[in-house]
Parts: structure tokens; sequence; C-alpha cells
């Protein structure tokens, strides 16, 4: 059934922003991906909690169609993150970064998963997701994100992670700081050169870009009035981006490739309106189906 399987943190996070806080709510960048993925297709969980995490939390997981056969409880506590933005909402300031059990965190993958058809690196140690790349058995896709940490601290092992990728997710800041440019088209096409054949440029409440080889579309997000917390955003993105095309049995074809971006674009705008996975928690297929077709609307035009 087109099974995706998932690799990255599962997390407490405390988050504060000008319009509200939270303490210790469920976050981690494969929690964010798998619950977007679910959307669309069976997904597999893999990571590490420590034995203080909250059943609820597990229960929520597992009311999805998301199987937790991979998520490793050590004994410990859970990896912690909490962070503030400020009005413009635009960047995290990070407060601490508790790894605990994640620190240790080797990811073990059961073989039940290693058939899995699709594989989505979530952000995590680039060491960790090459370990991962040798444990599964020729997907069909797989995909990763990553982050600046990563760029700054293990470049290398980077590039050899997206040599063996279909698609890189990464952010715009990101994006100039691993190509070393600013322009984000030749940040682009140069990063998509390294390897992967696609190239997912997040930027954001502006949008997103993707890159291919006869490829380049530019979607915009979901305007909304209110945005409560950005945490979060670009893993459901990615999730929902991958989480569509595992539902469409690996069609990259230039309009479903284009249409899945839409899709992660319209996953991400849910996210942000709560804090944590509120708002996902409440989303219902035909509400996503619905902003997807104003999304649409919103970005037409016709040529005379």
């Amino acid at each position: 059934m087109n099974e995706l399987l998932i690799v990255g943190s599962v997390a407490l996070d405390s988050v504060k922003t000008p319009f509200g806080n939270v303490k210790e709510a469920l976050g981690g960048s494969a929690t964010y991906a798998s619950y977007a993925a679910s959307f669309f297709t069976p997904v597999r969980l893999v990571g590490v909690v420590g034995d203080d995490f909250p059943v609820e939390h597990v229960e929520l997981l597992k009311s999805r169609r998301i199987d937790i056969g991979g998520l490793q409880t050590a004994r410990g506590k859970t990896f912690r993150w909490s962070g503030a933005y400020e009005y413009d909402l635009n960047e995290a300031h990070t407060l601490a970064t508790e790894l605990n059990v994640f620190e240790t965190f080797k990811p073990h993958i059961p073989s039940a998963y290693k058939k899995s058809d699709f594989v989505f690196l979530a952000n995590i140690d680039p060491d960790l997701q090459l370990s991962v790349l040798d444990q599964v058995d020729k997907p069909k896709l797989v995909a990763c994100d990553t982050m600046n940490l990563w760029i700054r601290l293990k470049p290398e092992a980077l590039k050899r992670v997206i040599k063996r990728v279909d698609f890189l997710f990464i952010n715009e800041g990101e994006a100039r700081l691993f190509a070393g440019m600013s322009s984000l088209i030749k940040a682009g096409r140069l990063l998509q050169s390294w390897g992967p054949k696609f190239v997912v440029i997040k930027k954001g409440e502006h949008g997103a870009l993707l890159f291919g080889d006869k490829t380049l579309f530019a979607a915009p997000a979901f305007p909304l009035e209110d945005v409560y917390d950005p945490t979060g955003a670009g893993d459901t993105f990615a999730g929902g981006f991958v989480g569509y095309l595992a539902n469409s049995g690996g069609d990259i074809s230039d309009a479903n490739l284009r249409r899945a971006v839409v899709y992660g674009s319209a996953m991400a705008s849910f996210t942000v309106e709560k804090f944590s996975l509120e708002r996902l928690k409440t989303l219902s297929v035909g509400q996503l189906t619905e902003r997807v077709r104003l999304l649409k609307e919103l970005s037409h035009f016709d040529h005379p």
C-alpha cells in the first residue's frame, strides 16, 4: 500500500510567540512529517523517546495510520527543545536544546520496514541518514531534509546523503548557506547538480520552489490572517509532499510534482494556525481539499 518510512526526531517542545505559548507539547521533525503524511498514505515511524514520553502522544500517533513499531523507548528523558519567535515569525530563536536520549539515537530499521517503497529522512545528523539508507532495500523514492547545523558541521556527509536521494528539502537560508550564493535560483540549480533529482526550497510564508531537470515551479503559500506558531511547518510541508507522492505510487511527472508542492503548502498552512499539532488534530480531508482548491484559485490568471 505504498508505505512511507519516516526517520527523525520525536520531541517535547516549549514554544513562545507573541500570540501565546505552550510547554512540552508534542513536536519533532518525524512527528510533524508523519502526521502530515498520514493524510495520504500509511506511515512507518522510526525515532526514539524517553520513558517519560506521555502515553497520550503515543495514542495520538496510533490514531492516525502511523505504525510506531520503530519508535524506540530508551531509559531517560525525551528530547526537548524550547524556542521563541518575534512578530515576523520567520526565525526561531532557540532558548534551550536538551538532546537527552536523542543524543545516542542510532536508527534501527525493523525488518518489516526495510522494503518500504518510500523513505523520508527527516532532519537528523547526516551520518544517521546514511545509516538508514544502508538499511533499506531499494525504495522507489527517497527524500531528505536538513538544517543549517549540519550544513556547517557536516557538509561532506550531507553531500553524500543528497547524492543518494531523489528529493532534497531545504529552506531558503539553508540553501544560500549550503550553495554559498545569494540567488535562490542559482543555489537550487547547484544543489541539484550535487545529486538529487529534485530540490525543493521552502520559503515559509512566501511559498516554495521546485527544481528539476526540466522543471522550475514556484508555488505560493496560503495567505493566512492569523499565524500562531510556525514550528514544524517545514516538516509538515515535506511530509505532505512525500505522502502525496507515495499515495500516487511515486508518480514524478511534472503535473503530479506540482500538485505535491501545493498539497504540502496547504498542510503547512494548517499547522501554523495553532500550536504544536493542535490544528492538524481537527483537520479533515475535506478542509485540506478545499484549501488546495483555494490555492489554485488564488494563483490562477488568464493570459490574453
